[in-house]
């Protein structure tokens, strides 16, 4: 749901989006407290409380920021006078009602009068010479700071036009990223914010808060333009953007032949053991899967490959998961969980099989699969006809429909995770846990044994059909709980599975049997992210931020996919703009060709994953990443 306020709550010029919850549903926010949730999103950011004043003009400058401001020195000076002690989150309020965020049309006009061609460029002499001779100067060092950023420039001359677009685009994603963190931290909704509290939807709208008394004294008399000073808006959007790099890969269509994966001589002889998984599609857009650990008893050349699962196909519904890519990362445990080292991932590819072959030593190792998360995502278009699942014959006796059965046959195929045709204990958890949130225990087991053929103890397919029949005739015929059921494996309502990624992984050993169990189901995060990490600083390629060291972009590409990292080495935070805008027949993971990241201190981040659209074409990756003040 987007809310667009009035003029005078706006936050910024951009529509506001925040998440939906039951109260949004029946009691659409109004625009006082649509602005309140903005203040407070920004003030969260910097601080931890809203109750936590603000006590420096530094950190009014960066609150002001994340509220979608850019003020210049002359702006922060208004409210940050020499009597000034501190400010409170009523007071923030108070000026983000008079400092009004940027339009594009001034930063357009503002730049329009350099622009003796009016072709949307100015050139770079000119551009210094009024960045640094006039009004509120910059430094010759920030001047060039700006005439490298590459997106903007080119043969001498800045590009106003396209900056334009960069700076309001990075404003909206600001305002996203913000609003975003405080909807997901349910403590920060908890907090009082000032004077206006989070209550019920019947209450009235709350007052305009009173500035603390010690606070903006000259100020309250005065009425600030809104479009105030166009130089300091010009210096201030300028002063935005730090630095800039920028990536560029052109890859063959079909990738690159010379890397493609090969199985050992005599494979036949060695040693052999097998486990399914699946990656699963989370409503918030993160992947969940399996992962395992391997024991390998004494050192031996090992052959590892993990591939989609193939189901079986009904004619006319289409596989999409066949399509996505997925990796195995192998880590080493050493003393303990806590601390594994990365040894490799499966970075060659035979068609959909990605695969590594290496010597492997005795000890206990961690797989842990992945995906980009390119090909497996949220669909956008709706499915408007729901499958039947049962039915009712001429004597009113409830059957499963033949569609139904072939998609729990499927499910069956998917949660078999050894291959062996039955449903053991352990197996048929990770699909309640999935389902339901809830374990099995012994008891219910052996109560499901008396009652669903079972072998060995486990359960056989025809058992898992009859379990869900008897879920059906629970419910009096409604397939309600049966749905429930479906979405959480990844199905949609024509029973189409486009939320999952089912996957098989082969072990091969040449001295001796491995042996893998599934142990977790647990997000690609954690663990994974370090793993990736590792790997990209290992084999990518790095480019320094000019004049900021501690900040390295890694970008890593094989013939499937192109990873990019983020090192910051630095003691502070720092946000980086991407800009995929100019790559041709590519695909992301984040589904945007703009956005912003943030970068904790001395932390490393998966900035993100790139795919081929059309991996029949060529397809060229050309990114930018610039350096947010």
């Amino acid at each position: 749901m987007a809310i667009s306020p009035r003029s005078d709550a706006t936050f910024s010029s951009q529509k506001s989006t925040p998440s939906e919850s039951p109260r949004t549903k029946k009691f659409p926010l109004t625009e006082e407290e649509i602005f309140y949730m903005n203040c407070r999103a920004a003030y969260l950011t910097v601080f931890k409380s809203s109750l936590e004043n603000i006590i420096s003009k530094d950190q009014l400058y960066l609150a002001l920021q994340h509220a979608g401001r850019n003020p210049s020195q002359k702006t922060i000076n208004k409210y940050w006078t020499p009597q000034t002690a501190k400010l409170n989150f009523d007071d923030f309020c108070i000026i983000l009602r008079k400092e009004k965020p940027t339009s594009k049309a001034e930063l357009l006009k503002s730049f329009k009068q350099l622009d003796v061609n009016d072709d949307g460029c100015i050139l770079h002499t000119d551009l210094y010479k009024f960045l640094t001779k006039r009004g509120e100067k910059m430094t010759r060092e920030e001047v060039n700071a700006i005439i490298n950023l590459t997106d903007v420039n080119a043969d001498g001359k800045f590009d106003y036009i396209k900056f334009c677009k960069l700076y309001m685009t990075t404003n909206e994603q600001c305002l996203k990223t913000t609003l975003e963190k405080l909807e997901v931290d349910s403590k920060l909704r908890r907090h009082q914010f000032g004077n206006h509290i989070e209550g019920s939807p019947e209450r009235d709208p709350s007052p305009v808060p009173k500035p603390s008394p010690k606070t903006i004294r000259k100020t309250d008399q005065e009425t600030f333009s809104n479009k105030g000073d166009t130089r300091s808006s010009l210096l201030s959007a300028t002063r935005k953007f730090k630095t800039s790099v920028s990536f560029t890969v052109t890859m063959g269509a079909n990738g690159n032949r010379n890397s493609k994966l090969t199985e050992p001589n005599l494979i036949k002889d060695w040693q052999y053991m097998q486990s399914k998984g699946c990656f699963f599609l989370e409503e918030d857009g993160e992947i969940i899967s399996h992962q395992y650990r391997m024991q390998i008893a004494q050192r031996s050349m090992v052959y590892l490959t993990i591939k989609p699962l193939n189901l079986s196909q009904v004619e006319g519904k289409p596989s999409p998961w066949l399509s996505i890519d997925t990796a195995l990362y192998i880590l080493k445990e050493n003393e303990s969980q806590a601390n594994l080292q990365l040894v490799c991932f499966t970075e060659l590819r035979n068609r959909e099989v990605f695969g590594w072959t290496g010597e492997l030593g005795p000890g206990i190792y961690w797989l842990i699969p992945s995906t980009t998360g390119c090909r497996l995502r949220k669909k956008i278009k709706p499915v408007t006809d729901e499958a039947q699942l049962v039915y009712r014959d001429e004597t009113g006796k409830l059957f499963l429909t033949k569609e139904f059965k072939s998609t729990l046959s499927d499910i069956f195929e998917v949660i078999d995770l050894d291959g062996n045709g039955l449903l053991s204990l352990e197996e048929y958890n990770f699909f309640e846990l999935r389902t339901s949130g809830e374990k099995c225990d012994e008891d219910a087991w052996a109560v499901c044994r008396e009652n669903f053929d079972t072998k060995r103890n486990e359960l056989t397919r025809q058992g898992f059909m009859d379990l869900n029949l008897m879920e059906a005739n629970d419910r009096e015929g409604d397939p309600c709980d049966l749905w429930v059921t479906l979405h959480s494996m990844g199905y949609n309502k024509a029973l189409e599975l486009t939320e999952a990624c089912p996957f098989v992984i082969d072990i091969y050993a040449e001295k001796c049997k491995p042996k893998i169990k599934a142990v977790h189901m647990e997000a690609c995060s954690g663990q994974l992210e370090k793993a990736i990490c590792k790997s990209v600083l290992s084999k990518g390629d790095a480019k320094v931020m000019d004049g900021y060291e501690n900040i390295i972009v890694h970008t890593y590409s094989c013939d499937t996919w192109i990873t990019s990292v983020i090192e910051n080495k630095s003691d502070e935070k720092v946000i980086i703009h991407i800009n995929n805008e100019l790559s041709k027949n590519c695909v992301n993971n984040r589904g945007l060709n703009i956005f912003a990241v943030e970068v904790g201190p001395k932390s490393t981040m998966v900035c993100q994953h790139v795919m081929p659209l059309n991996e029949r074409q060529e397809w060229i990756y050309y990114c930018i990443y610039s350096l947010i003040s």
